[in-house]
């Protein structure tokens, strides 16, 4: 049908002597009948994705590359329909290709990094990861940048070819974390009372009982004891139990009478 009506109004422009204006509204029908075309395809593919198993923060960034293609097809059409030899068209793409390569070797290499990231799987999305020293839990993966909100909501954007050039820990993947709280008691206080006082104020609803809470000396310090008192958990509940642990250690031990320490030096004069 689009040949058709394209055949009839450029016919009938060309038998009025108008047939360089017949090109521009042959090649303007190409470019609006296209441009519907790449976002029905685009919607397409969005649907697709959302039905596939592949990780939502990889959606934007297969879209934005599926765009990129049909708008340079649609470019190469839109000229052919203007009379332009596709030949020397496809001979200065490459060589701007080559030139723009060149100029945006960062944004490349980045862009191939973001495919290592989609090809290996070190982290999914609304996994909670530290990369290169910063925490978040990952909300995207686009085609430049991988994006962490942090557990304060500030959303960072880290350069794909930096994020596979870093180290990656992933604190979900594994399904539960560890909670490790480090205190400090009096030397005057038994060991064995302390000890049961950590596993006390441990004893929350979200700690998993397996494996079982645990806590013991660590060290010996110049003011004090040290211990340590270790709690598994599901790996999103991990700050909920961090912070509300932290918050009854403190009343567990005055309920007990256990001093807790800080450093201290103690001065003796000699008369």
């Amino acid at each position: 049908m689009f040949e058709r009506v394209e055949y009839q109004v450029t016919g009938w422009l060309k038998s009025m002597g108008l047939g360089a204006f017949a090109t521009v509204i042959r090649a303007a029908l190409f470019l609006l009948v296209g441009l519907f075309l790449i976002k029905l395809a685009t919607n397409l593919v969005r649907k697709a994705l959302l039905r596939s198993k592949l990780e939502k923060a990889a959606h934007s960034m297969i879209i934005g590359v599926v765009r990129v293609l049909l708008y340079v097809l649609l470019l190469i059409n839109v000229a052919s329909a203007l009379g332009i030899d596709i030949t020397g068209v496809v001979a200065l793409a490459s060589v701007l290709t080559l030139a723009v390569s060149l100029a945006l070797q960062n944004m490349l290499a980045n862009v191939m990094g973001g495919f290592t990231i989609l090809t290996t799987h070190p982290f999914h999305s609304g996994d909670f990861v530290d990369i290169g020293g910063q925490s978040g839990t990952v909300e995207e993966i686009t085609m430049v940048y991988t994006r962490l909100a942090t557990p304060d909501n500030k959303i960072v954007s880290i350069p794909n070819n930096t994020v596979i050039g870093s180290q990656i820990t992933n604190y979900s993947v594994a399904g539960t974390r560890r909670v490790d709280i480090n205190v400090t008691a009096s030397y005057d206080m038994a060991a064995q009372d302390v000890i049961d006082a950590l596993l006390q104020a441990g004893s929350v609803e979200k700690v998993l009982k397996e494996p079982a809470p645990f806590a013991a000396v660590t060290d010996y310090g110049e003011s004090a004891i040290g211990y340590t008192l270790r709690l598994w958990v599901k790996s999103e509940d991990y700050w909920d139990v961090y912070f509300q642990v932290n918050q009854r250690i403190q009343s567990v031990f005055a309920e007990n009478r256990i001093e807790m320490c800080y450093p201290h030096l103690n001065v003796h004069l000699d008369k």
